[in-house]
């Protein structure tokens, strides 16, 4: 798969004018409530959504009530629900929690859920993160914290999500499985490099944008390799924090056995780097401007891999 300069920079631009949501907010990991074990699902194909900013939604049902749309983020390791979804329902508030999100910390209150339903998987008296989301079609946002030794896969030619038991697959023609390793709950890839030089990815379907981190940035300048004129983008989290990066290109890019060239990404300082410990080292966050590129996408938390379903040439 190659991505031209021209076809993913006109959409990266276009976006911007808009302004970018590229981070959810994701709870701090020391404070992270411990849930109940998923239930071990079935294969289930649910119909998905999306909001205004193109991420894939998925219907949830809270209490017996909804459907509500939560976005898919796998970049986020705790569950939220709209601070306006939980005052409707009358949840029960919980002491609030530190929060992270792209621009810094801040404190949110928790929501305690008695039944919390995707499809026919359920779980009951989850507590979830209340914030006060910009957007007021989406009723939360549904974390890796929903997925424990699941297989989910964003399937986007069918606009659909499937959540299945974790199993072993192999890479053949039209399908690659990258290796990846578990980081606070998240699936980091391993396999990944710029040029020759080992980098730190990460799968956020959370994420409008791809980010880099400057740690990556100078390695992309030592490498002398060109970058157009100057362009900044900006961007706001889902909490309505603004914040901003310039956009570069990534010559050459390789996640296990993937090669992709002339890759659009935002380079920015953002907190999100500090959260998985890979602020001083090259990072990126491959998010929905690229996911969006292959057929499907599928991450195992179960078996710690990854499978990129390629569009047919």
């Amino acid at each position: 798969m190659k991505m031209t300069r021209r076809h993913a920079a006109e959409a990266l631009l276009a976006a911007a004018a808009a302004g970018f949501c590229p981070a959810l907010a994701r709870a701090a990991v020391p404070e992270a409530p411990t849930l109940p074990a998923a239930p071990t699902p079935e294969d289930s194909r649910l119909v998905g959504g999306r909001d205004a900013f193109d991420h894939m939604t998925v219907p949830v049902m809270l209490n017996g009530q909804g459907p509500f749309p939560f976005m898919v983020d796998t970049g986020a390791n705790i569950s939220c629900v709209a601070s306006r979804v939980a005052e409707a329902l009358a949840l029960p508030i919980q002491p609030a929690r530190p929060v992270h999100t792209a621009v810094g910390v801040r404190s949110q209150p928790m929501a305690l859920i008695a039944e919390f339903r995707v499809g026919e998987q359920r779980r009951r008296n989850m507590s979830a993160l209340a914030l006060s989301i910009e957007d007021p079609r989406l009723g939360g946002v549904l974390a890796v914290d929903w997925l424990q030794n699941q297989r989910l896969t964003l399937d986007f030619t069918r606009n659909s999500l499937e959540f299945a038991p974790s199993r072993h697959e192999y890479t053949r023609p039209g399908r690659v499985i990258v290796p990846a390793r578990r980081r606070h709950g998240q699936l980091t890839i391993i396999e990944a490099l710029l040029g020759d030089r080992p980098i730190s990815a990460l799968i956020d379907s959370g994420s409008e944008a791809s980010l880099c981190n400057a740690a990556l940035r100078r390695m992309l300048d030592r490498s002398g390799a060109t970058q157009p004129r100057r362009q900044i983008v900006n961007m706001v989290t889902i909490l309505g924090e603004a914040f901003a990066g310039e956009m570069i290109f990534l010559p050459f890019l390789r996640l296990g056995g993937l090669q992709l060239g002339e890759v659009p990404v935002v380079q920015s300082n953002s907190h999100v780097f500090d959260i998985w410990g890979v602020a001083d080292t090259p990072a990126v966050l491959l998010g929905m401007d690229l996911l969006r590129q292959f057929r499907a996408v599928s991450l195992d938390f179960g078996r710690s891999q990854v499978r990129f379903d390629l569009i047919e040439a």
